[in-house]
């Protein structure tokens, strides 16, 4: 399983590299994180160059679904779900990042 990286870490490697204020650090990251959200939650595209793309996307639902910890059947609504398409340049360098299964 891949080794996972936190906002607080992101922080931390910020601050070692920059010397800004870690708490700056916090709310400009948590500012754009918040932008981000209200920009799909208004159905806008974020595109975010060299890296990639967020959009909202529809997904179908469904009459006859079910509820996986329960069994019981039930009506799911289309709904939207958020998606993100890796730019050229982002997937340019993973191209050769090999992930490890479970």
């Amino acid at each position: 399983m891949a080794e996972k990286l936190t906002k607080a870490e992101i922080i931390e490697k910020l601050f070692t590299e920059t010397g800004l204020n870690r708490k700056d650090i916090h709310a400009v990251i948590d500012r754009f994180l918040e932008e981000v959200k209200a920009g799909l939650v208004d159905n806008k595209i974020i595109e975010l160059r060299g890296f990639g793309t967020f959009e909202v996307r529809t997904r179908k639902g469904r009459a006859k679904a079910r509820n996986p910890k329960t069994g019981e059947i039930v009506k799911v609504d289309d709904h939207g779900v958020a998606v993100f398409r890796p730019g050229k340049e982002l997937k340019s360098v993973l191209w050769d990042v090999v992930g490890t299964k479970d």
